[in-house]
């Protein structure tokens, strides 16, 4: 594994940490299929949350959540229908963050942005 994918699997590992520490439980990490990936599904009672999981080692391209445009999103609905799908899954109410995550000296640095479209 290279630094980047590291770097990922560790942004990644520290928002589901977030999540934990809120009374969330980890669904799914990595969900893949033929349509793409989702990075992180959590569940909290009847909600659902599909996270997009964005890390930087810094801040000098701007945040992770920048990235996420139109597109992403729009991907990320698709994605999430099918997860719903394959999972046979009926939550009360589904929710998309973005979970914009920092590596550094001290640690990692979460910060999720909560229905974030």
């Amino acid at each position: 594994m290279d630094a980047r994918s590291e770097r990922g699997a560790g942004g990644e590992a520290a928002a589901a940490a977030w999540y934990a520490a809120r009374g969330f439980q980890v669904e799914a990490r990595n969900w893949r299929c033929r349509a793409g990936e989702i990075d992180l599904v959590v569940v909290h009672g009847a909600l659902l949350v599909i996270c997009e999981v964005k890390t930087r080692r810094g801040h000098a391209f701007g945040g992770g959540f920048e990235a996420v445009g139109w597109e992403k999103q729009r991907k990320l609905r698709q994605l999430a229908e099918l997860f719903l799908a394959d999972r046979a899954m009926t939550p009360h109410s589904v929710r998309f963050d973005v979970a914009s995550v920092t590596s550094g000296a001290r640690g990692w640095t979460v910060e999720v942005f909560e229905d974030a479209f």
